[in-house]
């Protein structure tokens, strides 16, 4: 059985380490210190050359799954733009205020992203019931769902996330993720039945100089994708395979 990584990348040198590294799938994003957003259509374009698979996360800003429909109508226009360059597919989510899937939203989300793939990303990890989040993202069409099992990691999350495995009995894929690296993954391997896996292969940045810092141009805690992660999780993947 192929087991598939997804890395997700936010520049263009860590699309370029996740491929050297051996990524079998990109989720291109910007962003990635605040979970994704949006990545800028030059990004888009890069991604469109590679040779593997790319989906494109729709987030239009950090924080919740709530949308206005000025927001709506931006993430529209993103999802346009993902087609024009010619990206494999989109990642989407959208909430209710109760933390439910807003699958009115999700479906005209999906409506407006035909032909392309379909992710539900982690949105799903604020639902308040895994099992009628799994029939509605099934009913919707997705193709995978992304989560952590409603956990800050999959660590955390490994007991539901068996219980959404065992939910989704085969119907949709279930790709872990959040927290999976090169130290976990033999672990999580060992204990989960799934064919997808998903991270970002990242390492600390190192020493930023501190002019930088103060000036608010970057993070202490940003993180880089690193080739030689991504290919110690493929290789594990492989091993399991």
């Amino acid at each position: 059985m192929k087991r598939f990584l997804e890395v997700c990348v936010d520049d263009a040198f860590g699309l370029e380490q996740a491929i050297a590294g051996g990524a079998d799938r990109i989720e291109l994003c910007s962003a990635l210190s605040v979970g994704g957003l949006t990545p800028t259509p030059g990004l888009m374009a890069l991604a469109a050359e590679q040779p593997v698979p790319v989906y494109a996360i729709i987030r239009p800003r950090s924080g919740d799954f709530i949308y206005s429909e000025s927001e709506i109508r931006t993430m529209l226009a993103d999802i346009d733009q993902v087609r024009a360059c010619g990206l494999a597919g989109v990642v989407l989510g959208a909430s209710r205020t109760d933390g439910r899937l807003d699958t009115d939203l999700l479906a005209r989300l999906i409506a407006h992203s035909e032909g392309l793939g379909l992710t539900l990303h982690r949105a799903f990890d604020l639902v308040p019931d895994f099992s009628e989040a799994i029939e509605e993202a099934v009913r919707l069409g997705f193709e995978r769902i992304l989560t952590s099992g409603g956990a800050p990691n999959v660590t955390d999350g490994l007991e539901n996330l068996r219980q959404i495995i065992d939910l989704a009995a085969g119907r949709i894929s279930i790709m872990p993720g959040g927290g999976v690296s090169a130290d976990n993954i033999d672990m999580l391997l060992e204990h989960l039945d799934v064919t997808d896996i998903h991270s970002s292969g990242s390492r600390p940045i190192g020493e930023i100089a501190e002019r930088i810092l103060s000036l608010g141009f970057d993070t202490p805690a940003r993180r880089i994708t690193d080739k030689a992660n991504v290919a110690r999780i493929r290789a594990a993947l492989s091993a399991k395979s």
